[in-house]
């Protein structure tokens, strides 16, 4: 979804996008498909389209990020914020997720973070609730 058709708005509300078949929920499975809770299959996923994930991003460590990798636990794990896993770099230590946050390019790193890959939860609890979105023009 492009920002200019569906604008950030920087507030709690609920989603108000309808879709060109006029549906308002995404919540349907013909929007998404959920990926498994472990690194391998999320990096497979992500190997064939970006990935939607849910991190908690109300701590310091989150907000403040500028550049590195997150790996710290004090991140944490209740998911409060929903954004796009572009690509992941497993040739470093620590492996990490690229992610690009929706906060502009003036936050983070030009508006990416790395978050470490981890077992569990994730960091920030990025392993938790991670799914792409369907098309019948993709196969997952």
């Amino acid at each position: 979804m492009l920002e200019s058709v569906y604008p950030y708005a920087g507030k709690d509300q609920s989603c108000s996008y309808v879709s060109a078949d006029g549906k308002v929920s995404t919540t349907d499975n013909n929007y998404y498909i959920e990926v498994a809770s472990q690194s391998s299959a999320m990096m497979t996923a992500t190997n064939t389209k970006p990935m939607s994930v849910s991190i908690e991003a109300d701590k310091l460590v989150f907000q403040t990020y500028h550049s590195g990798v997150i790996t710290s636990s004090k991140c944490g794990t209740n998911l409060d914020h929903a954004v796009i896993v572009t690509g992941y770099v497993t040739s470093t230590t620590p492996n990490y997720w690229i992610v690009r946050n929706s906060w502009g390019a003036s936050w983070g790193n030009a508006g990416y973070v790395n978050i470490g890959m981890s077992t569990g939860d994730g960091i920030c609890g990025i392993n938790m609730d991670p799914a792409q979105p369907f098309s019948q023009a993709w196969s997952a």
